[in-house]
């Protein structure tokens, strides 16, 4: 299985988050900063993760990550997100995606996320979703919630034996 990982991330959290899924699938897994993010996903792809902060109750937007950069996150593509990159890549036929997003825990009760809203978006504009999940912070700056990683890894594990049943 040739597995690639897109994620954004403004605290390192999400990074965190998408090298242990990484980890999860296993061996053949390209791990790509959404600033770095092809244009074109490669041809052999047979699963796409992609994960982003959950900001305003969904995607990161120009505004969120200009805040977030206001704010002291650092290293941040302010102009390109998960959301706009979803919406300009191009694939060859359908893709598996899986979605993923990391969230404040304290207000688990409040409504949206980035998962969610990925996941609506990969469906108009990739292929099939074939999973989502989102993974607690904290606060906003983080840090992960106890047990969050080794979680991730879980997921990215369960997504692995998933595909290579099919």
């Amino acid at each position: 299985m040739f597995a690639m990982v897109v994620y954004e991330s403004m605290w390192g959290n999400t990074k965190e988050v998408a090298e242990a899924i990484a980890g999860g699938l296993g061996e053949h897994v390209t791990l790509v900063e959404v600033a770095d993010a092809p244009a074109r996903l490669p041809v052999e792809l047979d699963l796409l993760v992609v994960g982003g902060p959950t900001h305003a109750f969904s995607m990161t937007r120009t505004s969120t990550r200009r805040d977030a950069v206001e704010k002291g996150a650092s290293g941040v593509h302010v102009e390109r997100g998960i959301r706009d990159w979803i919406d300009e890549v191009e694939a060859e036929g359908v893709v598996d995606v899986a979605t993923f997003d990391t969230r404040v825990g304290k207000v688990r009760h409040l409504p949206g996320s980035a998962a969610k809203a990925a996941g609506r978006h990969v469906r108009h504009h990739l292929g099939r979703l074939v999973g989502t999940e989102s993974f607690w912070v904290e606060d906003m700056e983080g840090p992960l919630l106890d047990g969050e990683l080794d979680r991730a890894r879980a997921w990215g594990a369960t997504l692995a034996a998933h595909r290579a049943a099919l």
